[in-house]
């Protein structure tokens, strides 16, 4: 299973994305949005393309704040996706985003909000951070391994 992954977009609309991410979108089975859109005509067009996972960030409109969790877990082939956006200063940021999820079981972290991309493994858990879609997104494939993937989207 391939998953595409984004966050920080900060666009109203799919075409203001660079097309390297909307050419990707077509390839995948799902699309992770770790916040920041908005804008909720992002979502929708997304959502057009095909199944999305998503949850909120700091700077989304009170209508997407309204619509989606602050975190979500989705399991994959058995592999459980802890999917936030995160806060504060990129520095101990991964730390902040794990205690999102202390009290549950979980094998790949997908956060945001750094504007940082980041693909490491801390404690047997795979941190992926795509990026500001501006300059980056992300490829979680899920086939026997689990691999992630940071793509430059200029």
């Amino acid at each position: 299973m391939r998953i595409a992954m984004l966050t920080d977009t900060h666009v109203n609309t799919i075409e203001d994305l660079p097309q390297k991410i909307i050419d990707a979108l077509s390839t995948v089975d799902l699309i992770i949005h770790a916040g920041d859109f908005t804008d909720i005509q992002l979502l929708r067009d997304l959502e057009a393309l095909g199944n999305v996972k998503a949850v909120q960030g700091n700077m989304d409109s009170s209508e997407l704040k309204a619509m989606l969790p602050a975190k979500e877990i989705v399991e994959i082939k058995n592999k459980r996706i802890g999917i936030t956006h995160g806060s504060g200063s990129p520095w101990g940021i991964e730390e902040r985003v794990r205690k999102v999820f202390e009290s549950d079981q979980i094998d790949i972290l997908v956060y945001g909000h750094s504007h940082q991309s980041q693909n490491k493994v801390i404690k047997d858990i795979l941190f992926l951070n795509p990026g500001k879609a501006m300059d980056s997104f992300g490829i979680l494939t899920i086939d026997g391994e689990t691999k992630g993937e940071i793509i430059s989207s200029k």
